[in-house]
């Protein structure tokens, strides 16, 4: 049985970092947004994180084999319409309850299954323990919960709502489509309204039993040695002084990943600088600052987020 980490929350929270950082651990196998990994790879064969076409990857093809017998074995409609059928947010509900009608479990559980396989089969070509899958979506982590074949196990990650809301208003190219497309763009009042949403929903999965972490952000760039050594513990991984050398005084040395999907920064190799992006606070007009940390408010404040900005300048 696969052991995965799956690292939720909303988008432009920091996910693509920790499933880096995590990538750099030692048996610890990090994926990217496998959510995608039907569409964008299988179908449109975007790039993987090594930078070549997800047709050409050699990790992936041997993933394919593993799993399917090759990726045209793979029924990519019927993956899709199990997905709309259950793996949506107002599905939460009742992904979130004690028990399924019959009917409904037997799609969850074969829409499971197929992350299941790609699970195995990339802990099997790459010899790791532990699977990081940071497809974030809160409703597939719901329907993960019901899988037989799945040791899970969630990395809540927040960020402040006012950051999320400035990082989704920003034009952001996908690389992997050479170009031709770039990532979705919401209004501030939008991923404010989504930002509480799919925090909450990570709140429900607690509470049925599935073991959460929840790490900020913010904390976690302040000393990610520490914050690393603590997800480590978590998943099951043992880390020593030498396997956190890639870490250095405010940036972390990266190794090429194959990752299916996810932020640009899946396609960073080198030294990478680490530091907070608090440009929100300067950058995100007052009106839209207001709105989003008025609706979000109550979260935030849960969350251990001041609602004063000036505040926040100085815990930096």
């Amino acid at each position: 049985m696969a052991r995965i980490l799956y690292l939720g929350g909303l988008g432009r929270s920091g996910t693509t970092l920790v499933e880096r950082l995590l990538g750099e651990l030692p048996s610890v196998c990090a994926l990217g947004e496998v959510v995608h990994l039907w569409q964008r790879d299988i179908r449109d064969d975007e790039r993987c994180g090594c930078g070549a076409h997800f047709s050409a990857c050699t990790f992936w093809r041997r993933v394919g084999l593993s799993a399917f017998g090759g990726w045209a074995n793979v029924d990519v409609e019927r993956v899709h319409a199990l997905r709309d059928v259950v793996e949506r947010t107002r599905h939460i509900p009742r992904l979130a309850g004690s028990g399924l009608p019959a009917a409904q479990r037997a799609d969850v559980r074969e829409y499971a299954s197929y992350y299941a396989r790609v699970y195995a089969a990339a802990a099997e070509v790459s010899g790791a323990a532990v699977i990081v899958d940071s497809s974030k979506h809160s409703a597939l982590a719901h329907v993960l919960r019901w899988a037989d074949d799945v040791d899970l196990r969630v990395v809540h990650v927040v960020r402040d709502a006012r950051g999320v809301a400035y990082s989704w208003t920003k034009t952001v190219a996908r690389p992997e489509t050479d170009g031709g497309d770039e990532m979705t763009r919401y209004s501030p009042g939008r991923s404010a309204l989504l930002w509480n949403a799919h925090n909450a929903a990570f709140g429900l999965l607690s509470r049925r039993g599935v073991p959460v972490r929840r790490i900020r952000y913010e904390q976690f760039l302040t000393d990610p040695r520490a914050a690393l050594r603590e997800l480590a513990e978590y998943a099951g991984v043992p880390v020593g002084d030498a396997d956190l050398a890639f870490l250095g005084d405010g940036y972390a040395d990266l190794r090429v990943g194959h990752s299916a999907a996810g932020n640009p920064m899946r396609f960073s190799v080198g030294r990478l600088p680490l530091r907070r992006d608090d440009a929100w606070m300067r950058a995100l007009p007052s009106g839209q600052r207001r709105l989003v940390g008025a609706v979000c408010a109550p979260m935030l404040r849960a969350y251990g987020y001041p609602l004063n900005p000036a505040e926040m300048l100085q815990e930096a």
